[in-house]
């Protein structure tokens, strides 16, 4: 599959691009009915509780990605204008450079087990450091429910969390001092979570013994930092150059200039750093929920990560090289998984992730890490360039339209009208509805 060969989805009319999608992707017509279809009502009702209906948003196809020299296309599922437009023509340019390089650590997962009241810590921490072979054995092989031939758990780990908190007007500062144990788990395939928690339950009591206290939580942590995906790459200056407007075009060199310093905004400001990886988490997210993945854990993890040093920054860093072109770069926890979760159960993540044709989680969560770089890049670069406002406000001209009430051909007609007129209100919209 190349995207060479793709026609541009947006010079297809709507009703002919999912069969376009579906024989470049190698789509049965399985996978294709789950797309136009989405989740049918019994299907919804054995997700959550108290189903009446199931909710639509729109899923559109990034092209241009090339990822470790693999032409991927990445299903999106999201509802704000202008995201898979901008990380579609962020690939673009990131492909005349080479594309995106990718990857990925082991998918090591964090399980916690709050202990309390432990009556001798370092005591508690020799017994469990001792007991930790057995431990392991013990969930891989000899207990039931977690031994599985997919995941194991690689590792327990100790630490020492204190500190003091206000508490009652009688006793206003207390201390509170606790053993954590972190329980790690390879998760192979899948996100992981059901595995850990299990683990995490299962191994409580014997804790408790080795300890001598009092456990509580017992808990996945979201914070995956043994499971970081990471992405770079570099875009040539000349590609840089504004093609759109060639009579006011911005040099390729000016546009590097700004984007650079946009990255050193957020990497020192955290108030600029919240909107820029929010940026990021605009097409990570997309992808997340488009493959049945729980995007708010990866949006807790990521946003978690960011602060990891004591202060909050930026996911990307973006710098002019010593040959006058662009390098871009991404770290954060992923842990996306493949198997289980809605991911199994929800047709159209499964036809998603066909449609990326990726193999494992790990490869899933590469070409997350390129998107969020990419996405992040399409922001920046408007924002450094014309401003965020001339190409988002003008794919949101169509929402205002449908808003008023537009259908078929008058949401573009009317669409372009406010866009003429910057004029962006549903009331305006209306008059112009009426006028036709």
């Amino acid at each position: 599959m190349t995207n060479q060969s793709l026609p541009k989805l947006r010079d297809v009319p709507a009703q002919d691009r999912l069969a376009i999608l579906a024989q470049m992707a190698n789509l049965g017509e399985v996978d294709t009915a789950a797309l136009r279809n989405g989740l049918s009502l019994d299907q919804a009702d054995h997700m959550i509780e108290n189903v009446v209906a199931t909710y639509a948003l729109p899923l559109g196809i990034v092209t241009n990605l090339v990822v470790n020299g693999r032409e991927v296309l990445v299903p999106m599922v999201i509802e704000e204008p202008s995201v898979v437009a901008g990380c579609s023509f962020a690939a673009k340019l990131a492909r005349a450079g080479g594309g995106f390089i990718a990857s990925s650590d082991e998918p090591i997962m964090i399980g916690q087990i709050q202990v309390l009241d432990v009556p001798d810590m370092d005591a508690a921490r020799r017994a469990i450091d001792d007991a930790t072979p057995e431990l392991i054995e013990w969930l891989n092989v000899l207990n039931p429910p977690t031994r599985d031939p997919y995941t194991r758990s690689v590792g327990i780990e100790t630490r020492v969390v204190a500190g003091e908190f206000e508490s009652t007007i009688q006793n206003p500062k207390s201390r509170i001092e606790m053993l954590v144990v972190h329980v790690l788990y390879h998760a192979g395939d899948a996100m992981g979570a059901n595995m850990v928690n299990t683990a995490c339950e299962a191994l409580a009591p014997k804790i408790e013994m080795l300890t001598g206290g009092r456990v509580n939580l017992r808990i996945l942590s979201n914070l995956a930092d043994r499971r970081l995906a990471r992405a770079r790459c570099t875009i040539p200056a000349a590609a840089l150059e504004d093609e759109r407007r060639p009579t006011a075009a911005t040099p390729g060199a000016r546009i590097q200039d700004r984007i650079e310093e946009a990255s050193l905004f957020a990497e020192l400001d955290p108030y600029r750093a919240a909107t820029h990886n929010k940026g990021i988490m605009n097409g990570i997210d997309a992808v997340a929920l488009a493959t049945g993945n729980d995007w708010r854990a990866i949006e807790a993890g990521a946003h978690a990560y960011a602060a990891r040093n004591g202060r909050y920054t930026s996911l990307t860093r973006w710098r002019v090289n010593a040959q006058g072109d662009l390098n871009g770069e991404i770290e954060l926890p992923l842990a996306a998984g493949m198997v289980g979760g809605a991911t199994r159960v929800h047709p159209s993540a499964r036809a998603a992730l066909k449609i990326m044709g990726v193999k494992t989680a790990r490869e899933l969560a590469e070409v997350m890490a390129c998107v969020g770089l990419a996405q992040n890049f399409a922001a920046i670069r408007a924002l450094a360039n014309e401003g965020i406002q001339r190409g988002h406000m003008a794919l949101h001209a169509r929402q205002v339209a449908l808003a008023a009430g537009a259908t078929g051909e008058q949401v573009a007609r009317i669409a372009q009208q406010l866009v003429a007129e910057r004029n962006f209100k549903v009331d305006r919209a209306k008059e112009l509805l009426a006028g036709q």
